[in-house]
């Protein structure tokens, strides 16, 4: 049945005849809106993560006045309300710190004032999940708005990929192979445009896994920025906020563990980001959905990597996918194994939606029947070295490191890996597994997007690209290698990887999901009499709040006590 007039949640702002009421319809009047056009009508908060420091959504400010035009349109009253910015590049120790503060907001932001819909403008890495896990915690109507990705980067003849290049070509500076006027013209060339990495990183994996969820428009992840269909998307957002509204769908009524099913799936047919295992389990602990890392193995186990998009890919950027068909296309290719009757904010089923879907490049997007890989895009491995989990993008690195025993250098630390890395006494050979420790949740803090280890110089001269790193640390999804990541428990609450010497074999076996160093189980007990935990880096301010209540990265780095689907009392209104 559909809401009337008065049982929307912006009346008891609006439509009562008290004192309050007059207060806040008069401060609307002062912004120059008469009753008429907010009366009696769906208030849609646009919540626009824009700001000057984020290249990713320099557009939002059109973009957001399009959603307008869109809510007006449907008979709605926009309301657009600033949110925090997560500017992936930009902000440090790492955006991840930052994740769930712009969850709260978002949460609050729904909560406090008289919102009865939501459109959720991001896109930048941990802007989507962010705005996400905060709409999913209010559950009021909300659909999401992805910014898009950028245009393909070009340096000579070359195509460059965001991330993926700059790595790509820091070594090949590193090692002699370019010169620095090369540098300058790639740094010039490599982000042509608003929008996101045009690499399957970060950004695009999650702007399509939100797809997937059921929470974006069918086809609008795929969406170049500067695209005019992009503007359109927009406007479209903006009429269905206020429809889903008067229908009361709301963020927990499309989503549930099959639509997470459906996530994963996706996620594992592009060769995505390592980064959604996190914000995945969050997501789904915000819906009250367990989404254990032994889920993401199984579906890997029988989901082809599809898309040839890097860094999993060998060629092409977004800007091609989308040309190709797009993100419909793709899961075209995997209906039997999708949960194709899962609900979706356009008021239809996934199955439903991909109908009429094809692809339009075989190179681009892989039919079945031509895989890039058969399976296992993504991997999580288990072992004495990593107790609860940790996850490796199989797809991006090299194949005869997948299965591999060598001697481990160790750094304490970000600083003491920087200072030894390119020494030519560092005791490293091609066959060493470089170990990062104290880059957790804790450790970091917030997880930052250490864990491409670079690899030395002396070795970069001798032409080796890649070897097996190891570490409690994330890496951004631009990036590529044999990286083991997100080892858990972290080395800063005495996980194993803080047990770990220079010199002790590590072995890493892909096949049998295995990560393990090959010490015995008493000699780790003699190692661990004799850890001790580092001093806290916060003892104040939201540092201090990150410190005390993030949980590991196997259990989504949420805060423990925004899990979950307790109820929080409406503001009462006096």
């Amino acid at each position: 049945m559909r809401k009337k007039p008065e049982d929307l949640r912006s009346h008891r702002w609006y439509g009562t005849p008290d004192l309050r009421a007059f207060g806040h319809r008069s401060r609307t009047a002062q912004m120059g809106y008469d009753r008429s056009d907010y009366a009696g009508k769906p208030v849609i908060a646009i919540i626009n993560t824009w700001s000057d420091i984020n290249s990713c959504h320099t557009h939002f400010k059109q973009r957001v006045e399009e959603v307008k035009r869109g809510v007006w349109q449907a008979g709605g009253f926009p309301v657009e309300m600033p949110a925090m910015s997560l500017a992936e590049v930009m902000q440090k120790p790492t955006t991840m710190m930052y994740r769930n503060f712009l969850a709260m907001e978002t949460e609050e932001l729904l909560r406090s004032y008289p919102a009865d819909g939501a459109v959720l403008m991001g896109g930048c890495d941990k802007t989507t999940p962010a705005l996400v896990m905060g709409a999913i915690s209010m559950n009021l109507p909300a659909i999401y708005m992805p910014a898009g990705p950028m245009l393909t980067g070009h340096w000579r003849e070359n195509t460059l990929g965001s991330g993926s290049d700059t790595w790509k070509y820091w070594a090949e500076l590193r090692a002699g192979n370019i010169t620095e006027r090369d540098w300058q013209e790639i740094e010039d060339g490599i982000a042509r445009s608003p929008g996101t990495c045009m690499t399957m990183g970060t950004a695009a994996t999650m702007m399509s896994i939100t797809e997937a969820l059921g929470l974006a428009l069918p086809g609008a992840s795929s969406i170049p920025a500067p695209d005019s269909n992009h503007a359109k998307m927009a406007t479209l957002c903006g009429k269905r906020a206020v429809e889903m509204v008067w229908e009361d769908l709301k963020p927990r009524d499309v989503l549930s563990k099959e639509s997470f099913d459906n996530a994963i799936v996706t996620l594992m047919a592009m060769g995505g980001s390592t980064n959604a295992l996190i914000h995945l389990v969050a997501m789904a602990g915000r819906a009250g959905i367990k989404l254990p890392l032994d889920r993401y193995n199984e579906y890997s186990a029988k989901t082809p990597l599809l898309a040839n998009v890097r860094p999993s890919g060998d060629r092409f950027l977004m800007e091609d996918f989308y040309y190709a068909g797009g993100l419909r296309a793709l899961l075209s290719e995997l209906k039997d194994l999708l949960h194709l009757d899962s609900r979706t904010v356009n008021g239809r089923t996934l199955g439903q939606n991909l109908e009429g879907a094809r692809i339009f490049n075989e190179d681009v997007i892989r039919k079945r029947k031509n895989p890039l890989k058969e399976a296992g895009g993504l991997v999580v491995v288990r072992g004495n070295l990593a107790p609860n989990g940790a996850v490796i993008k199989a797809a991006a690195a090299t194949p005869r490191l997948l299965k591999h025993t060598g001697k481990a250098v160790v750094f304490d630390d970000y600083n003491d890996m920087a200072a030894r890395i390119d020494r030519d006494d560092l005791a490293v050979d091609a066959d060493s597994v470089l170990v990062l420790r104290n880059s957790g949740p804790l450790g970091g803090p917030g997880m930052p997007e250490w864990g491409m280890l670079p690899v030395p110089k002396k070795l970069l001269k001798q032409g080796v690209r890649d070897m097996v790193r190891v570490s409690d640390a994330r890496m951004s999804g631009t990036s590529y290698g044999c990286c083991v990541l997100h080892v858990a428990p972290e080395s800063a609450v005495g996980g194993p990887l803080a047990l770990v010497k220079n010199g002790d074999l590590i072995e890493l076996n892909i096949a049998k999901r295995q990560l393990n160093v090959k010490i015995s189980p008493k000699e780790m007990r003699r190692r661990r009499s004799g850890w001790k935990a580092p001093v806290r880096k916060y003892e104040r301010s939201y540092g201090a709040i990150f410190m005390r209540h993030v949980k590991q990265a196997d259990q989504g780095c949420d805060f423990d006590f925004l899990e979950g689907t307790a109820p929080t009392p409406e503001p009462e209104i006096h």
